[in-house]
């Protein structure tokens, strides 16, 4: 089963709680930059890593199975899939914060995988968490299974655990809150897929950090 109790959360107050913790925690995270820089790998490095199968695919698994395969620190990539693009973001090694990083336009799956690749490279992640759009009934339909066949693809090309994260209604609510900003909508096209990944990834960080106070 995947981890319900994310949702009960506006739009508006995660990505009001990650702004703050954002200006709370600059000094924390620039502090982290330069691990990012010693361990990251060169874009072109990773990006040959993609083209090969990993001898030993990654696990796919809910999220806080998959976290008993990562390590305690270290970044997570938090991902958004569309038909059309992909939304990436980061989390800090500490687990405590999204951020955006890019929209990816989707072209080749290799293609799309070497870049994820690179970025997670890039970070020093250990881990990806993808966002999974379940039906509110929840049932999967095929935006759902076309979202666990790109997993097991992905997981071909990366040694590290992938989690799959309840991601229903993230996009809804982020573009109601980009409305409510009073952004255009083309300026909301370019930025509505980045912003849904901050809002999975930061439910899933938020339901990682309830989990360790409860052991």
């Amino acid at each position: 089963m995947l981890e319900l109790d994310h949702w009960y959360e506006p739009a508006a107050a995660v990505l009001q709680r990650v702004a703050h913790k954002h200006r709370r925690d600059r000094k924390q995270t620039e502090k982290c930059q330069p691990i990012h820089r010693k361990f990251a790998l060169p874009a072109l490095h990773v990006s040959r890593l993609a083209c090969y199968a990993n001898p030993m695919p990654a696990l796919i698994l809910p999220l806080i199975d998959a976290a008993a395969h990562w390590p305690e620190r270290g970044a997570l990539i938090g991902l958004d899939l569309g038909t059309k693009t992909v939304g990436v973001a980061v989390s800090d090694p500490d687990r405590r914060l999204a951020t955006g990083v890019e929209t990816i336009q989707r072209k080749a799956f290799k293609a799309d995988a070497a870049r994820l690749l690179a970025i997670a490279g890039e970070r020093a992640a250990v881990g990806f968490v993808l966002g999974l759009p379940i039906n509110m009934d929840g049932s999967e339909g095929p935006r759902a299974q076309s979202t666990r066949a790109f997993a097991r693809n992905f997981s071909k090309l990366t040694g590290l655990a992938i989690a799959l994260w309840d991601e229903r209604l993230s996009t809804a609510a982020v573009e109601r809150e980009l409305i409510g900003m009073d952004m255009s909508r083309a300026r909301r096209a370019e930025v509505i897929d980045e912003h849904a990944a901050i809002f999975i990834l930061q439910g899933a960080l938020d339901r990682l950090a309830k989990a360790r106070e409860g052991r």
